[in-house]
């Protein structure tokens, strides 16, 4: 197998007329989605068929339209982009100034909202593709080391990186995640994430390997944890995979018994025992899994079962690699840390990512040669992220090498908000710290001026998304300092 569309080719096949997908608006089979993506491609074929990759910008909210042009795009052999539907405008034109995408799909809303900024592409309406093309793409050659989609993170330096991930890391991925877990047929996945979150592609695609159904859960029931709970009873839910926060604030709703609840898997950031216990005594029938990995591995690159029960005050462990995924700890001489040494956790395999879109130094900073490794060229990933083995041979997470974050599912990089705080006016500098036992974003503004919190959190909202705006705004007349002259976020951070 050389390309993810032809995970729907067997699924179309195989399943047919069984529902994959359902959202609020209706559903869709899985032969019914091959025709609807082979409509796509033949709308783009003419943007995409000249050499080169092209990839193709899908700009529309979470819906079963969205999953037909992804798989339409890879008909048409283009990498697909997803793209947040709330993210604003000019955080759009920096990605697609990185992207140069040959087209971008969206609604007639979207449409409208696009004119605001320059974009250099072609704007195509969803549903004048489907209703004008003929759906005779003929399906292009693909070998299983070209992108299947490309997925915008945060930058450092308030430039979205965009992660480039082939179709072997998918296929692979999804392989893996129908043979290690209990999912089958019979069993609806109940989708939280949002497609431009890596956590979507196990809820897209592992159905049509397994032949489960996924349903996209509307997003407003996120805020109202017991309507939530109430539609997982509802339309029978038994599989899960979410980020914690969303996992916590179901269990301090009160979490009941679901009876048809199997899986739950989670990941994104740590996931505190306190709550997962709660879930655990409500629900003793399900498998409980703690998944890690970054965007660069195709979502996952570990797993860990939890197999025996945890004080609330212990940590997870992130686990041990997913089938053909291997991990390394180094440490800062670059060599492999001995069994409880902490250092930095590097992963190589078949999910690694090809690299950051039309971005060769930061690929060249994080995508290195193994310098473990000096007989044949083997690249690694560098996550950032501190870890050790255990006596047990599992990873356990400690925190991050940098100032990235994870939030609610959504990797963050505090300077991206630092870039944006200190756009404004008035503002001489300014300093994020994140609180983890709160789970909080605080911004520290260094200012002569009065700052009204809520109108500058509007403020930063012209700049990044909302997910990024910090939780709390402190001012101060000046910043502490180390003895070399760094802001001190250590003593900002002990003053909260």
């Amino acid at each position: 197998m050389n390309s993810t569309v032809q995970l729907l080719d067997g699924a179309a096949k195989r399943f047919a007329d069984r529902i994959a997908f359902a959202d609020k608006d209706g559903e869709i089979s899985f032969s019914e989605l091959r025709d609807s993506a082979l409509r796509v491609a033949g709308g783009i074929k003419k943007y995409v068929e000249t050499g080169g990759i092209k990839p193709i910008i899908v700009y529309m909210e979470k819906s079963i339209k969205s999953i037909v042009c992804f798989m339409g795009i890879m008909y048409a052999g283009s990498p697909y982009v997803p793209i947040d539907y709330m993210i604003p405008l000019n955080r759009l034109e920096k990605t697609a100034e990185n992207l140069h995408p040959a087209a971008i799909i969206t609604d007639a809303d979207g449409a409208k909202r696009l004119l605001e900024i320059n974009i250099n592409a072609e704007v195509l309406i969803y549903d004048e593709i489907i209703e004008n093309s003929g759906g005779d793409a003929d399906i292009a050659a693909q070998c299983d080391l070209d992108p299947a989609y490309i997925m915008y993170t945060s930058g450092s330096t308030g430039t979205p990186k965009g992660v480039t991930v082939t179709h072997r890391g998918v296929i692979d991925y999804i392989q893996w995640a129908a043979e290690a877990f209990p999912i089958d047929g019979g069993d609806i996945i109940g989708m939280q994430s949002a497609f431009h979150f890596d956590n979507s592609v196990f809820d897209m695609f592992v159905p049509m390997v397994t032949g489960a159904k996924t349903v996209i859960i509307p997003e407003a029931l996120f805020m109202y944890p017991e309507k939530l709970i109430d539609f997982l009873k509802q339309e029978k839910i038994s599989i899960i995979f979410w980020v914690p926060t969303v996992m916590i604030s179901a269990a301090d709703a009160g979490i009941p018994y679901l009876p048809n609840m199997k899986l739950i898997l989670f990941a994104g950031e740590v996931m505190p025992v306190k709550q997962l216990n709660v879930w655990r005594g409500a629900n003793p029938q399900c498998m409980y899994v703690n998944m890690y990995g970054p965007t660069e591995a195709t979502d996952i690159a570990a797993y860990y079962i939890v197999d025996r029960e945890y004080e609330d005050y212990e940590t997870l462990p992130i686990g041990r690699a997913c089938a053909n995924m291997r991990t390394i700890i180094l440490n800062g001489e670059n060599r492999k840390c001995k069994t409880g040494e902490q250092g930095e956790l590097c992963l190589l395999g078949s999910g690694i990512a090809a690299g950051y879109w039309n971005a060769p130094e930061l690929t060249e900073k994080a995508f290195v040669q193994n310098p473990l490794n000096t007989k044949y060229g083997e690249i690694i990933y560098r996550t950032g992220d501190l870890v050790y083995e255990n006596d047990e041979g599992n990873i356990i997470f400690l925190g991050r090498r940098d100032s990235q974050i994870k939030l609610r599912g959504n990797r963050i990089e505090l300077g991206d908000i630092e870039s944006a705080a200190t756009a404004a006016e008035g503002i001489r500098n300014a300093c994020t710290v994140f609180c983890e036992d709160r789970q909080e974003i605080i911004l520290f503004l260094e200012t002569d001026e009065e700052i009204k919190e809520r109108k500058f959190k509007l403020e930063l909202k012209r700049f990044i998304p909302s997910y990024m705006v910090p939780a709390k705004i402190k001012t101060m007349k000046s910043f502490p300092h180390t003895p070399s002259g760094k802001i001190d976020r250590v003593s900002l951070k002990k003053g909260l």
